[in-house]
Formats: C-alpha cells, sequence, structure tokens
C-alpha cells in the first residue's frame, strides 16, 4: 500500500517496560519489525525520540536552560539511533544515521537527495538530531523530513494501539479511534503528536498511522494495507 514511509519511534518504545535506557530486547524487536519491512521491498526512514535517555522539557524549572536541554535531548535521539542502525546491521540491514547538525565521523550529515538516495538503494536512513534546533519536538522533526524525502504515510510507532479519547494507561473508559480527521486531532488538543506535526501532515497530504510497534507484526500488516491502529487524516 505505501512505497516509501517514516516510522516515528518514540524513545520510551526502545526502553522497555521501564521506557529508560536502551532495553536490548525492545531494540531487537523493533528492528526484526523494520527488516521485515525493508525485505518486503518497502523503504523506511526513521526519526527516534530521545525521552528515554533525556526530554529537554524535564529540566526546566530545576536549573536547566531550555535551549541546551533540548540540545541534549537532539544528543539522545542520536544515540538511540546509533543502536538502532546496529541492530539492522546485524541482520544484514544497510542502514546510516544521518544529523540535522554535522557530527562526522559519528554520523553523515542530514541531505534530503542524499537519504533519498540511501533509500532507494534498500537502505534504512535513521534521521537524527530532531530539526537541529530547539523548542521543536521529534514528532515535528518526523512530519518534516515525511515532507522532505516525500513519504507516503507517518507511522508512529508507540506502546499503546492506537489513539484514544484519553490515556487508555491511566483511563478504563478510554475509546479508540479507528479514523481521525487532523481538523478533530487538533481542535481536541489530542497529545498523540503535537500541532505543528498535525499541521505540517494536513498540508502536505500525508496521513498519520499511530500502532502499537511492540506487537509482532503490526508494522508489516500496515505496510501491506491493513487496519491497525487509528489513521489520522484530511
Amino acid at each position: 500500500m505505501y512505497k516509501r514511509v517514516l516510522l516515528k519511534l518514540s524513545g520510551e518504545s526502545l526502553g522497555g517496560p521501564s521506557g529508560r535506557g536502551i532495553d536490548e530486547s525492545s531494540l531487537s524487536k523493533a528492528a526484526e519489525e523494520i527488516a521485515a519491512a525493508v525485505q518486503a521491498g518497502m523503504q523506511v526512514a526513521i526519526v527516534n525520540g530521545g525521552g528515554n535517555i533525556f526530554r529537554g522539557l524535564q529540566g526546566v524549572g530545576k536549573g536547566f536552560d531550555r535551549v541546551n536541554g533540548d540540545k541534549m535531548g537532539m544528543l539522545a535521539t542520536v544515540i538511540n539511533s546509533m543502536g538502532l542502525a546496529m541492530a539492522l546491521r546485524s541482520r544484514g540491514i544497510k542502514a546510516e544515521v544521518f544529523t540535522a547538525t554535522p557530527m562526522e565521523p559519528i554520523a553523515r550529515y542530514y541531505v534530503r537527495d542524499e537519504a533519498v538516495r540511501f533509500l532507494e538503494e534498500g537502505g534504512v536512513a535513521l534521521i537524527a538530531g530532531g530539526t537541529g534546533n530547539p523548542f521543536f519536538t521529534t514528532d515535528s522533526g518526523a512530519a518534516l523530513r515525511a515532507l522532505e524525502i516525500g513519504a507516503d504515510a507517518v507511522l508512529k510507532g508507540t506502546r499503546v494501539d492506537g489513539v484514544y479519547t484519553a490515556d487508555p494507561e491511566k483511563d478504563p473508559t478510554a475509546v479508540k479511534y479507528e479514523n481521525l480527521t487532523f481538523s478533530k486531532a487538533i481542535s481536541d488538543h489530542l497529545k498523540v503528536m503535537d500541532q505543528t506535526a498535525f499541521a505540517l501532515c494536513e498540508e502536505g497530504n500525508i496521513p498519520i498511522i499511530v500502532f502499537d510497534m511492540t506487537k509482532k507484526g503490526n508494522l508489516t500488516r500496515i505496510l501491506n494495507g491493513e487496519n491497525v491502529g487509528t489513521t489520522v487524516h484530511k
């Protein structure tokens, strides 16, 4: 159904049950899912969050400067991307980390045409470092990169199987949306992605599919056109 996708993974999804640090089992499972999709012929770019290591906002009010805190968060996304790239390579998948700010020789500087060329050659492009600017989330970064590379969809892999009226881990009465418009997601202030990300994807007419990345086979099911998770669209 989709030829090229931008997979947005939360940092917490790589942190295992605690959502902290890098859990080897979670990293391995994510790599297996992505490898299966690539082997099926899909072009996959990835933007990782960094909340399992450090989130810029968490230091605000505790003496941290927001700008430098966000820079630390950007570095956390690079660490996650490097780990996932190694896990993919161990499965025979070409993977390269591209960063929004120059970090050679740790990773390649992100140039849109080079990342697209790598995707077309069958590699997985892990685009790290957010937008390279503070005050922008990795969700906004994922939406921006999806537009740049011409992705058919943004797939947001989380630990929850879609978008709900409330946090299902806290509210047992929360109801799941099967489909959702961008306008409703924005007007209802649904927190699954930030408002900037929703607005960018709406303008570019790129659907967002929110799904449970921890469930084996979900990524391939989505790419095969099956109804998984919640689809946010125009």
